[in-house]
């Protein structure tokens, strides 16, 4: 028995040695004798630059770093306006208490301002990275991002590429199908973003959804020590005044790193459309006057908790509504022979619409290998109502309309992924996707008859869709001496069931199982000059609101109808680039697409009436050529300048009367970057394209500059933010020459805007007094490298 007691105590006590866990406590105070708080202490294993631990001082100078397991350390701190202190290598197997003395930096306290610049633009692994934390003119929102990112061009709230279309925005990697672009690119604050990524030809990992470039906005995850934050306020005038504030926090103390932020915007805009055609004999001109003043309220925050040097859980949420109540107003005028007929209509919208997303994740990095699981969910709901009436006008009868349509997106989203680093010349992943989506859409129509509205059932549906993907993939990165490979490989199934329910319920299901492999190879051609081959095939599924069978009227001759019978498109894309010092400098691009997705508008010559619905053509081709130049020729001076030359080709000889468009178009865009005196920053962005194709739409040429200042006061605690965008006051005139139509249009839409903001930083950045610098910078980047 004396030995079985022996024998348990045994293995007790060495069962506690192995597992024991110490902590490390102390005080921080300078050779003075005074607490210096918001110190960053961090505990390395020896030998090494990685973080086992690490902690912030307290107001009192005092730290604690806990759960730390026997073994070999070292210690290093660092403050603002100190000479940064390493210990030697130390043993633990017991509790410890270190306290430290630091001396004053005088190189600090005496410095003078020298300022470093990077590449903040770079193409690696065929993606087009744009680093925006270091820029100080990033400020306002998402829209504003888009500029930084060479040769994207938005122009009323529609994105393109150097003449390519469907650009698909994913923010961490996921879709924003469900949101509209224009509210998104207006409402998204820039300052949560850490950098974009422009990719023409994705990879296994991504989706194999869409056809066009994918811009992937990686947002900030938290790297100071300490609690911090900004306070802001927006101030313009577009159209109408525009205002707003936000406010954001965050912390990183410990194992807890977090945020929260807030915002409210109430915005002006205008759009406003003028179409004139020719219907057999007669001249029909329709004007649409459109302004809208919407507002945005949002919230969300996020929570990482680090379980250990190897586990890491979090949760991320956003909640975003917007409201706007607007009139459109409506003339058409219709020009015969010997008369003039006239109507004048208003349509009065009211639209709100709430996304509500949730995103917690788990996430494992030991050594070589990486792990990712993560659990995203969106609700979306959308309520509008809109109501076409009679105001005035002689000789052209019309029968009041009124629309009432709600529509919900439920999106649940699963996914894992593995890395595994075998070395600095091979890397593998692989990973799986799983989607389940649920919409609705319920459209209700309304004729007026003796001045009541009567429900038009024949003219109204509910539209519901079920969709499921699931997707596998892998892919591997190699180098070899000058070469570098990357090759990938993804299978989805889907299974989309649309079911229509009017006055007979239809189902429209459709199942897919295709692979789509993607490849990228790349070599070095000498110090300077790289190259780099890629292709990839995809597809993009049609809108969900697109299957559906309704009618819509926009004016009493402008209409879009749904299309319950369009298949997805499928892409092959390839693409030749030369690169120097990493950074862009040629490439040529490929692009070719079967049962293409077309915006087809069709003319009733018997009624007068236009319509616009999506439909497959047989092919869609596009040829994309692309050079690209540094602009850093001034120590001050930092930017780009570019040209894209682009090739739209559409083509369908099932269509009566046969489709065939084509036209090249030049864009050349360019963004720059000058310091004046008084340390001002200034940025100057410019566009210019000769002219090009819109599906039917062939239009002039347009042109956009922008321009904006930026300052900060007392050590970056305050910035001032002025800018004023297209200046040059440009329409977009188009015309159509296709389909039995002939016609031009012009859309006239908010510009030459001016916007200004005043934000006010704070936190344990600001305060300490004093010249300072960003002594943490090494350690914040290493939690940087894991966004």
């Amino acid at each position: 028995m004396t030995k079985l007691l022996l024998l348990l105590t045994f293995l007790l006590t060495n069962t506690y040695l192995v597992f024991a866990q110490y902590t490390i406590k102390g005080n921080v105070k300078s050779e003075k004798g005074e607490s210096l708080p918001y110190s960053n202490i961090i505990l390395h294993p020896k030998d090494s630059k990685k973080i086992e631990g690490s902690a912030v001082s307290d107001d009192n100078g005092v730290y604690q770093i806990t759960n730390i397991e026997k073994g070999e350390y070292w210690m290093e701190v660092v403050t603002l306006g100190y000479t940064s202190f390493s210990t030697d290598p130390f043993l633990l197997d017991t509790d410890k208490v270190l306290d430290f003395k630091l001396a004053e930096d005088v190189e600090v306290l005496e410095e003078v301002a020298v300022k470093a610049t990077v590449n903040n633009i770079r193409e690696t692994a065929g993606k087009l990275v744009v680093d925006l934390a270091s820029s100080s003119l990033v400020n306002t929102n998402l829209q504003d991002v888009m500029k930084k990112i060479p040769g994207v061009i938005m122009m009323n709230g529609r994105l393109s590429y150097g003449g390519q279309q469907g650009i698909r925005i994913l923010i961490n990697g996921k879709s924003t199908n469900y949101m509209d672009t224009e509210s998104l690119l207006q409402d998204f604050p820039a300052e949560n973003i850490e950098k974009v990524e422009l990719i023409q030809n994705p990879g296994a990992e991504f989706e194999a959804e869409g056809s066009g470039p994918i811009i992937n906005v990686i947002l900030k995850k938290n790297a100071k020590f300490g609690t911090h934050g900004n306070v802001k306020l927006n101030l313009g005038y577009d159209n109408q005044e525009e205002y707003g504030s936000s406010f954001a926090i965050g912390g990183l103390k410990n194992k807890i790193n977090w945020q929260f932020n807030s915002g409210y915007r109430r915005s002006s805009w205008l759009d406003d459309l003028e179409i004139e055609r020719t219907v057999k004999d007669d001249i029909y001109t329709q004007k649409t006057y459109s302004p809208y003043y919407p507002q945005y309220a949002r919230m969300g925050g996020s929570l990482d908790y680090y379980l250990n040097k190897f586990h890491t859980v979090g949760l991320s949420s956003r909640l975003r509504h917007s409201d706007s109540e607007r009139i459109n107003e409506n003339r058409t005028t219709i020009s015969e022979a010997e008369q003039k007929n006239e109507l004048l209509t208003n349509t009065r919208y009211d639209n709100n619409s709430t996304v509500f997303n949730v995103n917690p994740y788990y996430q494992f990095e030991k050594d070589k290998h990486s792990i990712n699981f993560d659990l995203n969910y969106v609700s979306y709901a959308n309520f509008n109502n809109s109501t076409l009436f009679e105001v005035g006008g002689e000789g052209i009868p019309f029968d009041d309309l009124n629309y009432e349509q709600d529509g919900t997106y439920q999106i649940v989203t699963a996914k894992g992924d593995y890395k595994w680093t075998k070395n600095d010349n091979l890397t593998f992943y692989a990973g799986s996707k799983y989607d389940v989506v649920e919409t609705g859409s319920d459209l209700k129509t309304y004729v007026s008859e003796n001045n009541e509205f009567i429900f038009d059932e024949a003219q109204s549906n509910l539209f519901t869709i079920n969709e499921e993907i699931f997707a596998l993939y892998s892919k591997i990165d190699a180098k070899y001496k000058d070469w570098d490979f990357s090759g990938g490989l993804r299978w989805e199934y889907s299974e989309t069931k649309g079911v229509s329910q009017n006055t007979e319920t239809q189902s429209k299901p459709r199942i897919i199982s295709k692979l789509f492999p993607s490849m990228s190879i790349g070599r070095k051609l000498s110090k300077h000059f790289g190259t780099n081959l890629n292709y990839n095939y995809r597809i993009s599924r049609p809108p969900y609101s697109s299957l559906n069978t309704f009618v819509y009227y926009y004016d009493p001759y402008t209409s879009e109808q749904g299309n319950p019978n369009i298949i997805p498109q499928y892409t092959n894309s390839l693409q030749f680039s030369l690169t120097y010092d990493e950074q862009p400098f040629f490439s040529v691009g490929y692009k070719e697409t079967s049962d293409h997705l077309f915006e087809y508008i069709s003319q009733d010559d018997e009624t007068g009436q236009i319509s616009r619905a999506l439909i497959n053509i047989d092919h869609y081709n596009n040829w994309n050529i692309r050079a690209f130049a540094p602009l850093s020729f001034h120590k001050k001076m930092d930017g780009y300048t570019g040209f894209i030359v682009n090739y739209n080709e559409y083509l369908d000889d099932q269509l009566t009367p046969i489709l065939d468009l084509s036209k090249w178009s030049l864009t050349w865009y360019t963004s720059l970057e000058y310091e004046l005196p008084w340390d001002i920053h200034s940025e100057l962005s410019a566009y210019y394209v000769t002219g090009g194709l819109e599906g039917q739409i062939e239009h002039d040429w347009i042109a956009d500059i922008s321009f904006a200042l930026s300052k900060s006061f007392a050590e970056n605690k305050y910035k001032v933010y002025l800018g004023i965008n297209d200046i040059l006051n440009r329409t977009f005139n188009g015309t159509i020459n296709s389909n039995q139509i002939n016609g031009r249009l012009v859309n006239d839409w908010s510009r030459q805007n001016v916007y200004m903001s005043l934000t006010y930083n704070f936190g344990s950045d600001f305060k300490k007094k004093g010249r300072r610098r960003n002594s943490s910078q090494d350690i914040e980047n290493r939690i940087k490298s894991n966004n």
